[in-house]
């Protein structure tokens, strides 16, 4: 090998590795400005779930639309090494284990109220007075449930998106 091209091999390795080529400066830009979006409007979407039906299940949809997209321009490289910094991360094991954990919270805190005497998923709610601007915050045992179920979806759907990609 020459000189000229150890260097141009040497420059190409110490260079920052970039992502996204294939896509437009469009595509990245919309990406970046309505992923964060698509994140706030899925966890109010979670939050008012306990006080409204599917909170749960939507937020979870539109939490797993973010990370494709995310996916889908940027590609999985980017997300092991630069926001995860974890170049041989298992993502799918991850999204499984997420799936798992998910179905655990939403069983027990259905399984809760049988222990306290109460028929299966019977919702309590309690008053948590004293909060500096909210002075008094509404809190149902419910928003257990929905947890569970969003971390069921995102588990789920982006298990199956990790298996159909590495394919």
């Amino acid at each position: 090998m020459s000189e000229a091209e150890e260097r141009q091999v040497e420059s190409a390795e110490s260079a920052p590795r970039e992502f996204g080529r294939e896509t437009t400066v469009i595509a990245r830009t919309v990406v970046r400005t309505v992923v964060p979006i698509i994140v706030v409007v899925a966890l109010s979407l979670l939050f008012q779930g306990h006080n409204l039906p599917g909170g749960g299940f939507i937020g979870g949809v539109l939490t797993t639309t973010a990370f494709v997209l995310v996916y889908i321009i940027f590609g999985l490289d980017y997300i092991r090494e630069e926001l995860l910094h974890r170049p041989r991360f298992d993502m799918a094991g991850a999204y499984r284990w997420l799936f798992s954990v998910g179905l655990a919270i939403a069983l027990l805190s259905g399984l809760a109220p049988i222990l306290l005497g109460y028929p299966f998923l019977t919702q309590g709610v309690a008053f948590v007075t004293g909060i500096p601007l909210y002075h008094e915050l509404e809190v149902a045992s419910a928003l257990a449930f929905d947890l569970g179920v969003y971390f069921v979806v995102v588990g789920g759907l982006l298990t199956v998106i990790a298996e159909v990609g590495s394919e």
